[in-house]
């Protein structure tokens, strides 16, 4: 972990993030190690025992809509399955409001086609556990952590960090997707926070409960398709955001707002990375990458 904490030291002050949340993960062990670092005050910082809360952006589609296969798979049929990975056709994103959007994303003809990473997918798998009279976040409330919870049931007082702005004011607390934001209520492509504590804790309720990295990892190796229930494969071993000498059926996620998670079936080891890498802005994320290889490449290495 010293190697770790000596990239964020040298790579964290550049930004655009202040703030950042590391955690080491052995799920065969079914132990991890967590530190946060901050440069809030000029003077970088770094605390131990994580406390600050990050909007995990599309990590949440992994932890709500994935989740929710390996809990209930009976409740997906063929259609929901190519929406889970993003082969059901639907377009990528769109701006929706809250009196039709229901209406909107349930009316898309769902036929297999290329992967396109699609938004309005991940709604759409809601949308029809919620047919099936699923409560999909009650359901999913059982596996994550006390400190993993939706934006909506964030105390105002738990310390978060700025992701951009909302209404011209500093965004604090609240989530940066603008349609998770207007809709409100509970959504399954974004809206997560949780401590760097508290997600490595749901990835180890999410292994215990459902042995997902072994069923992520036997679906990667029947097909080519980009993702696996909903899980994102490496597909450049040389270059990956997951960090180079990981191997071939590495598997993970990414967040807008700069979070990670990737997971070496093999190795049973796993790495999360939170940030606020849009706290002004979202077009420069070079140097997050930077990090994101960096401490991908110490983990799988040792």
């Amino acid at each position: 972990m010293q190697e770790i904490i000596r990239i964020v030291s040298s790579l964290l002050p550049i930004g655009p993030m202040d703030g950042m949340g590391v955690g080491v993960i052995d799920f065969k062990a079914k132990t991890y190690e967590a530190f946060e670092a901050n440069t809030f005050e000029g003077e970088l910082k770094f605390k131990g025992e994580p406390t600050l809360y990050f909007d995990l952006a599309s990590l949440t589609k992994p932890l709500t809509n994935s989740l929710a296969y390996f809990l209930r798979p009976e409740a997906f049929d063929s259609e929901m399955l190519l929406c889970l990975s993003h082969r059901g056709g639907l377009p990528s994103w769109g701006l929706l409001a809250v009196d039709n959007w229901k209406n909107l994303i349930s009316s898309y003809q769902v036929k297999e086609s290329d992967t396109l990473y699609s938004d309005f997918s991940a709604l759409r798998v809601m949308l029809e556990l919620e047919k099936k009279k699923i409560d999909q976040k009650e359901l999913c409330k059982t596996v994550w952590d006390k400190e993993t919870m939706f934006w909506t049931d964030l105390p105002f007082w738990y310390p978060t960090l700025q992701c951009g702005y909302k209404n011209g004011l500093p965004n604090y607390g609240k989530v940066h997707d603008p349609n998770a934001f207007t809709l409100g209520g509970f959504v399954s492509h974004a809206g997560l926070f949780s401590t760097a504590d508290g997600l490595c804790r749901t990835l180890l309720n999410y292994q215990e409960k459902t042995d997902f990295i072994s069923k992520v990892k036997a679906d990667l190796a029947k097909h080519t398709n980009r993702f696996a229930y909903g899980w994102d494969r490496v597909e450049n071993p040389d270059n990956t955001l997951a960090g180079k000498g990981c191997g071939k059926f590495t598997f993970g996620h990414l967040g807008f707002t700069g979070t990670s998670i990737w997971i070496d079936p093999d190795k049973m080891k796993g790495h999360i990375i939170l940030s606020n890498a849009v706290k002004y802005h979202w077009f420069d994320k070079n140097n997050l990458n930077d990090i994101r290889r960096a401490i991908g490449e110490i983990v799988w290495k040792y």
